[in-house]
């Protein structure tokens, strides 16, 4: 082929990502005019996402994904996607994404700051400003992962949404984040979320002591076929497992903390104070 460019997967994540588009495309005799037609997508899009002129959205990469009939697969386009937006930051988190997208339950626990599935656009842009001020992220970088956040909350709003069940520790809703109007909207969210029909929201509070059994965040799925798994989170690394001997006892240990925890209707009450500023 006469403009045919070469490509080297060991350049760049990108480059990886637009090799792997290629040769899918090749094996099965497809041309770019081909995978336009099934993607949707133009072929000019295409062929820049294969010569790394043009970067894949995250929208190209669930078409291509279902194009190639790998849509709920493990080593997905998507999943390719997300570790080139994320990095080696959080091993295991897109494949924990994938899966979070198709759970039947939810749960979850942060301590210091509000989760990502319950954040506002506002809050998680704030987070996001300080990376870029601290220079560990770009502005781009920035607001990417704030779109993905968005589009990963977007996924639960199915016609069947998992059943979300979640504890925050206290430090969650008194940690000022982006100044006062950003914090009272997250604050607002939080209420809006306890009235939502499949969910269970609770607060743990500081004075539950040491019958708090968590220091970090924990996520735990169950999938329809009642598989579960555990997703948990150091400053720099993400830990996926799905060995029920070490599932199971932090599925024991949350029920546990949601025994200690606030009621729900105490849970929204602490926070209906909060933002008045009583307490």
């Amino acid at each position: 082929m006469v403009n045919r460019k070469d490509l080297n997967p060991d350049a760049s994540a990108q480059a990886a990502f637009g090799a792997r588009l290629r040769s899918s495309r090749e094996v099965r005799g497809w041309t770019q005019d081909d995978l336009s037609a099934r993607m949707g997508i133009s072929s000019g899009h295409i062929s820049g996402v294969e010569t790394t002129r043009k970067s894949p959205s995250l929208r190209f990469a669930k078409a291509a994904d279902g194009v190639f009939g790998m849509a709920g697969m493990v080593d997905t386009f998507e999943r390719q996607w997300h570790e080139m937006h994320n990095g080696s930051l959080l091993e295991g988190y897109p494949e924990y994404v994938g899966y979070e997208a198709r759970a039947a339950e939810i749960r979850l626990f942060e301590s210091g700051l509000i989760p990502g599935l319950l954040q506002t656009p506002e809050y998680a842009a704030a987070l996001e400003a300080s990376n870029v001020r601290r220079g560990s992220i770009t502005a781009e970088q920035a607001q990417e992962r704030v779109t993905f956040l968005i589009e990963r909350q977007a996924a639960l709003a199915r016609p069947l949404p998992p059943l979300l069940f979640v504890v925050l520790d206290e430090s969650c809703i008194r940690r000022p984040i982006g100044g006062h109007e950003v914090m009272d909207r997250q604050l607002a969210r939080l209420v809006e979320f306890a009235e939502e029909s499949n969910t269970v929201f609770q607060l743990a509070p500081y004075a539950i002591g040491e019958e708090r059994p968590f220091n970090r965040l924990v996520n735990l799925l169950t999938l329809s076929d009642r598989s579960v798994f555990s997703y948990v989170e150091s400053q720099t690394h993400g830990h996926l497992d799905r060995e029920l001997n070490s599932v199971v006892p932090l599925l024991r240990a949350y029920h546990q903390m949601q025994a200690h925890a606030l009621s729900q209707a105490a849970s929204v009450d602490m926070i209906t104070q909060t933002r008045k500023g009583t307490l």
